[in-house]
């Protein structure tokens, strides 16, 4: 993925979950108060195309694809700390922003991960915006596509012996098929009782009318801006990988299985799409045979 649009899609993703707080009304599916400060000087233009435009069905849509991964997702991981789990790798960080604003995670170390000059760019906005890093927070500086992810994480201070919590949102879509796998070989390594949670956009033939309107209008653009979508999974492909690579599947969720039904009743232009799901996923406690070396990415494997 292209550095400088790996950092433009982080803007959209942060404009997304501030859009929500403005835009949509009641009930709210994913308070991220932090994401317009990040947003700096380009607010007021963000922020201003989703009034106007906000109920268009591809805006809604990425609003509603951001949101409702990020809200699964958190409600996975903060179950997980109240279990007692201490450790908490996002992987493609971009702007996220979990790691400042629940309190109930302060005994968690969060590990971010991303390309060096994504991670420059959001401690500029960070600092711009006055908000502190806590001391929480380790920034691992990698690429997907050609850094070992266990090397990087164990040379700043992850701790492999642990079960953590493992995040990753809104970039498997924008890697190689090899550069998924090789993650999810590397995260399958960690110990037992790791938590995966993970979206994977769905190949066209899984799309509704509204996720190929959406794929349509935002595809050919992505793809002209040096961000191409690259990998897509079914459900059954990328269940067999993850077993590969040491899980078990807990659950996938379409976008409307995200959420509790009645955030779906709703007066505004938030509506599901079939064109992601998201994977929770567990590393099982007896491994295979192959997964007893790292889990390995196989070249011109496909999903």
């Amino acid at each position: 993925m292209n550095a400088k649009n790996s950092n433009g899609t982080a803007l959209m993703a942060a404009a997304a979950r501030a859009a929500h707080l403005v835009v949509d009304r009641p009930p709210l599916i994913f308070s991220d108060p932090l994401a317009k400060l990040l947003l700096g000087s380009e607010a007021g233009e963000l922020l201003g195309y989703h009034r106007l435009h906000g109920d268009r069905p591809v805006l809604a849509a990425a609003r509603a694809q951001t949101i409702c991964r990020s809200r699964y997702a958190e409600d996975r991981a903060l179950r997980a700390f109240d279990s007692g789990m201490r450790q908490c790798v996002v992987l493609g960080a971009g702007l996220d922003t979990f790691a400042h604003r629940s309190g109930s995670t302060e005994h968690v170390r969060f590990f971010e991960v991303d390309r060096p000059d994504a991670q420059r760019t959001k401690r500029e906005r960070l600092a711009a915006a006055g908000i502190p890093v806590p001391g929480r927070v380790t920034y691992v500086p990698l690429d997907f596509e050609r850094d070992s992810l266990a090397e990087g994480l164990h040379a700043h201070g992850f701790d492999g012996a642990e079960p953590s919590v493992v995040l990753w949102l809104g970039v498997s879509m924008y890697l190689g098929a090899d550069a998924v796998a090789g993650t999810l070989a590397a995260t399958g390594s960690f110990a037992v009782g790791t938590e995966l949670v993970m979206d994977y956009l769905l190949p066209a033939e899984m799309r509704d009318a509204a996720a190929q309107q959406y794929v349509d209008a935002v595809a050919l653009f992505a793809a002209e801006q040096g961000e191409p979508w690259q990998t897509f999974f079914t459900p059954g492909g990328l269940a067999a990988l993850l077993s590969d690579c040491g899980f078990d599947v807990v659950e996938s969720v379409r976008q409307h299985e995200m959420l509790d039904a009645t955030l779906w009743d709703r007066q505004d232009a938030l509506a599901p799409i079939d064109l992601s799901r998201v994977v929770h996923a567990r590393v099982r406690g007896q491994r295979s045979e192959y997964h007893a070396g790292p889990c390995p990415a196989r070249k011109g494997w496909t999903p």
